[in-house]
């Protein structure tokens, strides 16, 4: 007979995981975006050796360092839930999602700490194609490391290639259908664009930052360009991703899109599209409702008549907690169209010739800074909540996948972590920011002393920056 474990223990344990989950993705959502943008920065030096790519590449860098070095720590935390509060959902999911985060490790982790050595520290003491090489590798390793850990979650999401032994674990069938499930592509395309589009915006707050204080900022400029650039283009092609997972989504998790929609009765002749409401999941309606007829129906199939069930259809004990999955996703679609309104506006102004003299532009940038890390969170909670009750969609349910803890044991740590990770994160993320307040000229040089053994003589010829101006 499996232990009861109380209902509080149970959401204490899924708070803890959320806290956790929710500090950890914010990290790599900056890094993988950051490693592509120094990738392209250093590129960009060596074709045109112009000395501002250098500076701004130099800069970006040691902020890289320091989110790079607090996901990997909030990352391993995470790892260790899964042996204690859910160790339940490890022994019957195990063989299939371990191999899986084992790959990641192995080939990911290993990639970008084989070579980020040489992009932090390398620069004037290897040749400049061994030094770029190295940062291609690094930028290269946390896209693959997305990849692994999407793959991961998209299978919990939509399970394949998979059978089930008498002990009730999953067993893989498939590698391939497992990797690729029927969500992973979307999802991946979704998260990657998601980290592109949430560097933008830091680098262009930073950039606007500096434009404030003086627009004649070279290096301010051109990270504003960059990050306008990259707004642009990135942003609609967001949406569009965002669109086809969303017609994956209903394919695979109707559920889900009905608590995003807040679709609790169905529509035979088009379903509205609702722009607010009040959800009570009790009573199982949408107070205070203001939509546009049938404009979910065309959105989700292309069709205005097109009819879509509601959460009528669906046992009450399956159906996910809709008021969260509905304001999170209206969260992350409202800044995705902000987002979108700040790329179609630097368009406008650089048309215009005013983009670096446009100061009310600069602080609406400015403000836009953070949008990016709020989104991925906000789109974070409607994957995952929108997933419950469930571990594994639609075959592993949150309360058999939990280990038998006690409430206070699990509140204990739960408590432990609010207060380490707000002192240490907090402590990191305000020496970033005190990074960023600084210009590109002020951080970007790498200190031009050497360690060396006692007895020896300095060597002028191992400084970076002398170095760089040799070569």
């Amino acid at each position: 007979m499996e232990p009861i474990v109380s209902e509080l223990a149970v959401n204490l344990a899924r708070a803890q995981f959320a806290f956790t989950v929710s500090f950890h993705i914010i990290f790599p959502a900056f890094s993988i975006g950051l490693a592509s943008y120094l990738m392209v920065l250093e590129g960009l030096w060596l074709k045109t050796g112009s000395d501002t790519y250098l500076r701004l590449f130099k800069y970006w860098r040691k902020i890289f360092a320091v989110a790079f070095g607090m996901g990997v720590v909030s990352g391993i935390v995470m790892a260790y839930q899964f042996g204690t509060n859910w160790s339940v959902f490890s022994d019957k999911a195990g063989p299939v999602i371990g191999p899986l985060m084992a790959y990641e490790v192995l080939t990911a982790f290993f990639l970008e700490a084989g070579f980020l050595g040489i992009m932090l520290f390398g620069m004037g003491r290897v040749s400049k194609r061994l030094h770029f090489i190295a940062t291609i590798m690094v930028a290269f390793g946390t896209l693959l490391s997305a990849t692994w850990i999407l793959s991961v979650n998209s299978w919990m999401q939509t399970p394949a290639g998979f059978s089930i032994n008498e002990a009730g674990q999953f067993i893989p069938e498939s590698w391939m259908e497992i990797i690729f499930n029927p969500s992973f592509p979307y999802r991946l395309v979704h998260m990657v664009l998601a980290a592109y589009l949430t560097t933008a915006f830091v680098v262009g707050a930073v950039g606007a930052w500096h434009l404030l204080k003086d627009r004649t900022n070279e290096e301010a400029r051109k990270m504003f360009s960059m990050a306008m650039w990259m707004a642009a283009i990135v942003a609609p092609i967001q949406i569009i991703a965002g669109d086809f997972h969303g017609i994956n989504t209903l394919e695979h998790q109707p559920a889900k899109v009905m608590a995003m929609e807040g679709h609790f009765e169905s529509h035979d002749h088009g379903a509205p599209l609702y722009l607010f409401g009040i959800p009570d999941q009790e009573n199982q309606e949408l107070k205070y409702a203001i939509g546009i007829p049938k404009a979910s129906s065309l959105i989700l199939k292309h069709d205005l008549n097109a009819p879509l069930a509601g959460l009528d259809t669906i046992p009450r004990e399956d159906q996910p907690p809709v008021a969260i999955v509905f304001w999170s996703f209206r969260i992350m679609v409202g800044i995705g169209m902000l987002m979108l309104l700040v790329g179609v506006t630097s368009l406008f102004l650089r048309w215009r010739k005013r983009l670096y003299e446009a100061s009310l532009f600069h602080k609406f940038a400015l403000v836009m800074g953070p949008s990016g890390f709020v989104a991925v969170l906000a789109g974070w909670i409607t994957t995952e909540v929108g997933r419950q009750p469930f571990t594994v969609y639609g075959m592993l349910r949150t309360t058999e996948s939990i280990a038998p803890v006690e409430a206070p044991a699990v509140a204990a740590s739960l408590l432990a972590f609010v207060v380490v990770y707000f002192a240490l994160f907090g402590a990191g993320t305000y020496y970033i920011l005190k990074m960023m307040n600084k210009t590109p000229g002020e951080l970007g040089k790498l200190p031009g002393t050497v360690t060396r053994t006692a007895g020896t003589t300095p060597a002028a010829s191992l400084d970076p920056d002398a170095m760089n101006h040799a070569e």
